[in-house]
């Protein structure tokens, strides 16, 4: 008898996920049918979940042998008391992909001072000159498989990397630094910072008027991680006192982010709309797959999520 994966996430994904999963399923030797609703929530037995999805209670569907999420970040599933079953993030190498060439590519405007170039007067000859990437130091704070991606890319440009994460790390090639006297440290070299952290309470606001100010001034942020991360008054303080250079958003408190928001037209900030990391309906189905595919083996999930960490 097949198995039956329910499609929850939000609806306008279905027409762009059914075939791949269909497919997906079916390669990775799956007897499935992909369904959009089910009769009885007892039929679901694995549900495909993403933000603004179409359950909100999980309770009814008891029988199902796990939620697999669409998205990287988890932060509104687990909190959901009425979600038991195992959870497992989405790690899509295709997303991996998609946020390394983001991150670098950032990171390399504002080390060599693109904006100057683009923007700047007409008729200027300036010779201001950038330092090589090996005297521009970076920061990731969140060295998990993402930060640790956008690290193994900057460094081959020559970057110095320096990963910051709650629990102590080790990763060949990289400073690794931990706990809150790490992120003291971390910050203080940071001439670029990158924010990679889940969304959790104790990571919201990680870059407050505190933390920012243990950065060298001049500092460029990057944010492509979660928007709470940000204390967003604070760095705008920061940004028209001088002590930070630019920062680059891609993910804020609300989304869309509202036409008003002072970042919009603030001159140090730039608004890119989520896009650092979308996830890839051919390559996401794949990892999906795989997962129905160990649940109906009895082998662990990937990707699970730890409830006690909140990712």
């Amino acid at each position: 008898m097949p198995v039956t994966v329910l499609f929850a996430a939000p609806p306008r994904l279905w027409p762009r996920y059914e075939a791949h999963l269909v497919a997906a399923l079916a390669e990775a030797g799956v007897d499935a049918r992909v369904v959009t609703s089910v009769d009885d929530p007892a039929q679901a037995d694995y549900i495909v979940f993403g933000p603004g999805g179409t359950i909100g209670d999980f309770r009814p569907y008891a029988r199902a042998k796990a939620v697999l999420n669409l998205w990287a970040g988890v932060e509104t599933l687990v909190t959901n008391a009425t979600l038991v079953q195992p959870l497992c993030r989405m790690v899509d190498p295709a997303m991996t992909d998609s946020m390394t060439e983001w991150v670098t590519g950032h990171c390399l405007r504002h080390h060599l001072g693109m904006d100057q170039h683009i923007h700047g007067l007409a008729g200027v000859w300036d010779k201001t000159t950038p330092p090589l990437a090996a005297e521009r130091p970076v920061t990731i704070l969140g060295f998990g498989e993402l930060g640790q991606a956008c690290a193994r890319k900057l460094a081959a440009v020559g970057f110095p990397v320096t990963g910051w994460s709650r629990n102590p790390r080790s990763v060949a090639g990289f400073a690794c630094l931990s706990g809150p006297g790490g992120l003291e440290a971390a910050l203080s070299t940071a001439q670029i910072l990158v924010l990679l952290l889940p969304l959790t309470a104790e990571t919201e606001n990680t870059l407050n008027a505190g933390t920012i100010a243990r950065l060298p001034r001049g500092a460029f942020v990057i944010n492509p991680g979660r928007g709470p991360l940000i204390d967003d008054e604070a760095l705008i303080a920061a940004l028209d006192a001088g002590h930070l250079a630019h920062a680059t958003l891609d993910v804020f408190r609300t989304e869309p982010l509202p036409p008003d928001h002072a970042f919009w037209a603030h001159p140090k900030v730039t608004v890119t709309p989520h896009i650092a990391a979308e996830t890839r309906p051919d390559t996401a189905s794949r990892v999906i797959a795989e997962n129905v595919r160990r649940g109906e083996a009895g082998e662990p999930f990937l990707h699970r999520v730890d409830r006690g960490r909140g990712y």
